[in-house]
């Protein structure tokens, strides 16, 4: 990407708070939200959202099935330069409609007269069940890695899914309690994270390259080593075994619901969409090869991964020790905290966004945003909720993380494909004239890449992740997905179509 050049344009007056106002209100809204960010803690917080290490590790028992070592570093690889694709296309959208509402603002502006507004409602849905379910993944992974960590000393014990249960909705209420009261902290809560990220990579690359408890492969094996034979999938288990490094990409564009928390957010907005991939994918070629190097046996991590998590059993037996797993592995769980608390964050901000438009049931309520703290409490209260309620799933499902995985990757990329979709069905017209754009040659080339991508994205993550399949190991991933979505058919048939009329109209904010 270091030969791309993209033309960033600078607004005829004088960019500051009042410039804010107005490019806000040309989207038809008046300001509500403090403007604290900027493009490096938006960046921050971006990357906070992907949390490399937990991004990767926590369903990179996906990746073991899928064949091991080629999966998880050549996965990366091809996932980063795909992903970045689909981000440079959403992050020209920002710049042109610059609002917390995203992908569907985006869509009722791009879209023709005749069918705006529902296909405005329904890719708002998308969006929100996959904000919604990418969260409660996060927070879910988070229980699930504590759990796995308890196994690092007690593994005869296995804990009991409404254990596992309580874990979680302890984290989404602590969770819920930082980012309703400490709004004012979060950007420099996100910086912490990005520092204590990088940190924790180099510790994590020193410690495995040091100990490999569990021998040291060959460069050929650390890159190339590839098992088909544990999923059932045959030699389709590499693209199976991408799941990990599309999850930590898959919500690039979350952070654009904080546009209207961000000063100049024409330009500095996506400028942190674009940055993310390229500054966390190859932060993360530090994680993923000292891993692949001293990777232990594959099916000795499937028969010793608690709680569908297999990062600690690995450090255990790359340190050597469970204690030294148990030091690594806690890097991680602090990783996950950062991420939890930014995640959340920017999904209550989708949800406030939606509800401002009428979109949900109760809008008056969601849209409403405490004046004291700066914070959409309500939105962010029901965000929680959603999550809650969804993780009984659990109770009935040895699968529950991986189809909270999945269909959170499977709704966040579809909700992006749609706005591409139609903005190269309109030629590209809007971004042309956006502040933050790229050269057009180069933009239709990435948009059609993004768009493709997307598409067998969709595809391969309907999959269960291991054949045959049983009512409790198969993915829930498009039960879950289509169950919401069909939720929302009905209330749009049923009442949402009297209220919603779509966001307000506008022609964006332009160059």
């Amino acid at each position: 990407m270091s030969d791309l050049k993209i033309k960033v344009s600078s607004p005829s007056t004088t960019v500051g708070e009042s410039q804010d106002v107005y490019d806000l209100q040309q989207l038809g809204y008046d300001p509500e939200m403090r403007r604290n960010r900027n493009t490096m803690t938006l960046l921050f917080q971006s990357l906070a959202i992907a949390a490399i290490p937990y991004g990767f590790g926590s369903p990179l028992i996906t990746a073991i099935y899928g064949g091991g070592q080629l999966s998880m570093f050549l996965g990366w690889v091809v996932v980063c330069i795909l992903g970045e694709c689909v981000a440079l296309s959403l992050a020209e959208l920002a710049s042109v409609y610059p609002t917390s509402g995203g992908v569907y603002y985006w869509t009722y502006q791009l879209a023709s007269p005749k069918t705006r507004t529902s296909l405005s409602f329904f890719t708002g849905w998308i969006w929100l069940i996959g904000n919604w379910t990418i969260t409660l993944s996060v927070n879910f992974g988070l229980a699930s890695l504590i759990a796995a960590t308890v196994a690092l000393y007690h593994p005869e014990y296995v804990m009991d899914a409404w254990q596992l249960l309580v874990i979680f909705y302890g984290i989404c209420i602590v969770t819920f309690i930082i980012a309703a009261l400490c709004n004012d902290f979060l950007p420099a809560i996100d910086t912490l994270c990005a520092a204590f990220t990088l940190v924790s990579i180099i510790a994590t690359l020193i410690c495995v390259a040091v100990k490999a408890g569990a021998g040291r492969h060959s460069p050929a094996d650390t890159l190339g080593s590839f098992d088909p034979t544990l999923s059932g999938w045959g030699n389709f288990s590499f693209f199976i075994g991408m799941l990990p490094c599309a999850y930590t990409f898959s919500a690039v564009g979350m952070i654009t619901s904080m546009a209207e928390e961000c000063g100049n957010a024409r330009v500095k907005l996506p400028r942190a969409v674009a940055l993310a991939i390229p500054v966390g994918g190859i932060a993360g070629l530090f994680f993923v090869i000292p891993l692949c190097a001293t990777l232990p046996d594959l099916t000795d991590i499937i028969a010793n991964s608690a709680a569908a998590q297999s990062l600690p059993y690995i450090f255990a037996r790359v340190m050597g020790s469970a204690n030294g797993g148990m030091a690594l592995t806690l890097l991680i769980l602090i990783i996950n905290v950062f991420c939890s608390i930014s995640i959340t964050v920017a999904a209550s901000r989708c949800t406030w966004a939606f509800a401002r438009d009428h979109a949900l049931p109760f809008s008056g309520i969601w849209s409403k945003v405490n004046q004291r703290y700066g914070v959409p409490i309500w939105a962010l209260t029901l965000t929680t909720l959603v999550q809650m309620l969804l993780g009984l799933i659990n109770l009935g499902s040895s699968s529950a993380f991986v189809a909270f995985v999945s269909v959170g990757v499977i709704a966040l990329a579809a909700s992006y494909a749609i706005p591409i979709i139609i903005s190269l069905l309109s030629g590209r017209e809007q971004v042309n004239k956006a502040a933050w754009k790229m050269p057009s040659n180069v933009g239709w080339v990435v948009n059609v890449i993004a768009v493709l991508w997307i598409l067998f994205e969709i595809i391969l993550f309907c999959f269960p992740t291991t054949l045959p399949v049983t009512a409790v190991s198969m993915s829930y991933a498009s039960v879950v997905f289509i169950g919401l979505w069909g939720l929302s058919a009905v209330w749009y048939g049923v009442h949402a179509r009297k209220v919603f009329k779509g966001p307000p109209e506008s022609a964006g904010v332009n160059e």
